[in-house]
């Protein structure tokens, strides 16, 4: 056992203080209130436990995150995967799609690779979580990841859209930036948003919070009413989860997109390319990828963290009812846990949907736990790492602790939790005090 396993599974040490926390979630006048208002809509958004990570499996992780996007850049992978993708994938004004999140289980023979999202949420959350939990670590720098500046991480957030704007328009001025989605204000994660638009206007960028609907496509131009009337849309943060943009409320935004008209990201050929869960069964595919031509040293670390994953099919659904306990399902275009299934929960019923969806059978990765107090009892949540990304390089590690089936924000004392890579040191549990 490692120091970070032995940390996890045997301190359940709280190192968050509200005024820390209030402090970083309301940098602006206009996010004054937040930590109140979170506090009563969100109780279990934030765990006061932190996460540890061992430096060697932080290493594995960046290591894979930059193999999966040199496979991602091949042209086998790309012609495969926009192949059975919707036409609108296959529009490319050079954006590469911000917030990549790959989502990570810890095991006792290193990482495994859950999924890959594009539009992974939580990010400005968790950078303002860390930075309250390091403020309450200040005596003790050492458990803190030296190469991690978490001053800078925002910056960088700040960045990836301005190289998002300069991949499409090259050295024309970013004048605006509009945070899209459906009736935003009721999303689980809107809080978010407003962070978004305050950060965008501390740059001096005019940032509104939208409603897709609201979009207007005219002139050859994307606007919207809560921009100056001669101003027309130049970037759309887009927080969709209609990955296609198929819906037909979201018409504005598809016409601009396919016309260039505004910058969009992520946008649908970003989710075809990374995020569609039928491409895990081409990373869990050693053979394909070096028919591909894939390095041997990215195809064995792709061996190593990419769990098997197969389609759902006609022709091995009886095999795969067989061997389902083993299993977990999740739907080609899923998003938070919506409509997967830990195969040893399944009825006939619920079969009988996967079987007439589309879905991928992924081998079953246990996650591992993280001891933290609640109230006066100590219990053990399951936890999942999420790497957030850009062009292959890790911005930001985040944790969730929860427990349940899948993923989720009403666990008492869960929640999202700040990583903290430390050393790796061998720990003999005879020998430790975390273990008397």
């Amino acid at each position: 056992m490692n120091l970070a396993d032995a940390l996890n599974l045997h301190c359940a040490c709280e190192t968050l203080q509200s005024e820390h926390l209030k402090a970083e979630l309301e940098t602006q006048p206009s996010l004054a209130g937040m930590s109140e208002r979170l506090a009563q809509t969100h109780p279990h958004l934030f765990s006061a436990t932190a996460v540890f990570l061992d430096a060697g499996l932080a290493r594995q992780m960046n290591d894979a995150v930059l193999a999966i996007e040199r496979v991602m850049q091949t042209p086998h992978w790309q012609e495969e995967v926009l192949s059975r993708a919707p036409s609108i994938a296959r529009v490319d004004h050079g954006p590469s799609g911000v917030f990549a999140g790959y989502d990570f289980h810890v095991t006792a023979d290193g990482l495994r690779l859950i999924e890959i999202n594009t539009n992974a949420g939580g990010a400005l959350l968790n950078a303002a979580l860390a930075r309250a939990h390091r403020a309450c670590c200040s005596d003790v720098p050492a458990v803190c990841d030296p190469s991690s500046d978490m001053d800078a991480v925002e910056a960088g957030f700040v960045q990836m859209f301005r190289q998002e704007w300069r991949a499409q328009r090259g050295a024309a001025p970013l004048r605006n930036i509009l945070i899209v989605d459906d009736h935003p204000d009721t999303q689980y994660l809107s809080p978010e948003f407003d962070m978004a638009r305050a950060l965008f206007a501390s740059q001096g960028l005019q940032a509104v919070v939208a409603d897709a609907c609201d979009l207007q496509w005219r002139d050859g131009a994307l606007w919207h009413p809560g921009l100056p009337a001669d101003m027309p849309i130049d970037l759309v943060y887009n927080r969709l989860t209609d990955f296609a943009l198929q819906d037909e409320r979201h018409a504005a935004l598809r016409q601009a997109y396919v016309a260039g008209a505004a910058v969009v990201t992520p946008h649908p050929r970003a989710h075809a390319l990374q995020a569609d869960k039928r491409n895990l069964t081409l990373l869990s595919d050693t053979a394909r990828l070096q028919a591909w031509g894939v390095d041997a040293a990215d195809r064995a670390l792709l061996a190593q963290v990419v769990p098997q994953t197969r389609r759902v099919t006609p022709d091995n659904a009886d095999q795969l009812w067989a061997e389902r306990r083993s299993l977990f399902f999740k739907p080609a275009a899923g998003y938070g846990a919506r409509a997967a299934y830990r195969g040893d929960k399944l009825t006939r019923r619920v079969w009988g949907e996967i079987l007439a969806g589309d879905y991928v059978a992924q081998a079953l990765v246990p996650p591992s736990e993280r001891l933290v107090r609640v109230g006066q009892a100590r219990v053990r949540l399951k936890l999942d790492l999420r790497a957030y990304s850009y062009l292959g390089q890790v911005q930001l590690l985040a944790a969730r602790t929860w427990s349940g089936q899948t993923t989720n924000f009403r666990t008492e004392g869960g929640g999202f939790s700040p990583v903290l890579v430390i050393p790796s040191v061998p720990v003999v549990a005879e020998s430790s005090p975390l273990f008397h």
